[in-house]
Formats: C-alpha cells, structure tokens, sequence
C-alpha cells in the first residue's frame, strides 16, 4: 500500500520530521537575519545585540540541515509509522484543553485559568477527588503569583475576577 493510501494516523514518520527539520530552518534564518540587522559585531561596551543569537541561529541552522540531509538520506529505509492512533489521541487530548486556556487567558487572565486548567487535568487524567483538585490548582496559582507578581515584580495577564478582589 502507498504511503498515501493510509490513514493519516499511520503515516510514516519522514513527513513530520522533514516538517519539523524545515520550520527549524525558518526559525534559523530569520534569528540569523534578524541578529545581523542589529549587530553580530563588537562595540566598544561589549557585544552587539545580535552577538549570541547570530551563533545561536548557526547551531540551529546546522542542526535543521543536519536532520533533513539524514532524513533525505535514508528516506527509502525508514519505515518507521509516525504515530498510532491511540498515541495520536493522547495527543488531542492534552491539546485541546490547552488552545482552550490560552483563549481562556484573553477573557479570565492567567491565574483563573490556569486554575481551570489544573483542575481539568487532575480530574479528567489525573482521576483526583474534587477537594485534592480544588487546593492544588489554588496553591499553584498562589505560588505563581507570589513568585511573579510579588518576588520578580512582573505582572501576568489579569481578568475581571483578580480586578474583583483588587489585585
């Protein structure tokens, strides 16, 4: 059967790693770009901004040309399926709640939903009882706040419940 003929869920694995191998590439050239339009060189107080992404870029660089050079390479060889269905689906099932919070995160702020989002997954994956839920996903946020907002003095997105308790 030809590649194209199975189910999506049994594609073999040299299509997402030639995609990863190729957005790596972008990812490269446009830090590379990116660093020489503010500087890899010297100035007289020490490096230039660009300085440390530019090589950063490079080793990235290297690395996506390396991986697609392998993949091209042995790309009659591997046979290897990408995913089966079952491990595709553990796959939804974390993903989905996670697009969720980061919508969420506009509408309620971090802290509310990431709350929500601590307490689906230890109920729904996790199988904890309501109260283990409920105290775990409040001394989360508590800690995140007070180390954040507190401690580094950086202020995370906030929605209308923290504006409802003043903080």
């Amino acid at each position: 059967m030809a590649e194209q003929d199975k189910p999506a869920s049994e594609q073999l694995a040299r299509g997402p790693e030639l995609l990863v191998a190729g957005v790596l590439l972008l990812l490269a050239v446009l830090v590379i770009s990116d660093s020489l339009r503010v500087g890899i060189g010297w100035a007289p107080d020490g490096p230039r901004a660009g300085y440390f992404p530019f090589y950063i870029g490079l080793g990235l660089a290297g690395t996506a040309v390396a991986l697609l050079a392998s993949q091209l390479l042995r790309w009659r060889q591997d046979q290897r399926v990408f995913a089966e269905n079952s491990q595709l689906a553990s796959v939804w099932m974390v993903f989905w709640p996670m697009v969720a919070y980061v919508g969420l995160i506009t509408l309620l702020g971090i802290y509310a939903s990431s709350v929500l989002l601590i307490l689906y997954f230890m109920r729904r994956h996790g199988r904890f009882g309501w109260l283990a839920s409920v105290l775990t996903s409040l001394i989360v946020m508590a800690c995140i706040f007070g180390v954040f907002e507190l401690w580094f003095m950086v202020p995370l997105p906030k929605g209308p419940l923290e504006a409802l308790v003043g903080l």
